[in-house]
């Protein structure tokens, strides 16, 4: 089952995998959350909206790569965020749980 909430998918990291049938954008943020940078970039990179857009701004500003993040961003139509990336995280979360 998709959580329903931000607290769902938080407890959703126990399991040792997201499910097959969870949106892309959701098991990108996931594998991020469970320290899989890799699978989690690999994902967004192949989501070509503004959501995976802003995923991987998500990402590559959280890798320190602000040049990088900057261009997403912009991809995503979004600002460069000055929020903390936990609360950007949450956000994203509750974005794609709430579509």
């Amino acid at each position: 089952m998709v959580p329903r909430d931000y607290s769902g998918f938080i407890e959703s990291l126990e399991g040792g995998l997201p499910a097959e049938y969870w949106p892309d954008a959701l098991k990108s943020l996931w594998y991020d959350a469970k320290g899989n940078w890799e699978i989690s970039h690999d994902l967004a990179q192949d989501i070509h909206d503004d959501l995976g857009s802003w995923i991987h701004a998500y990402l590559h500003r959280k890798e320190g790569d602000n040049f990088n993040a900057a261009y997403w961003y912009a991809k995503a139509n979004k600002p460069f965020p000055t929020i903390t990336l936990k609360d950007e995280f949450k956000e994203i979360v509750d974005c794609i749980l709430s579509a």
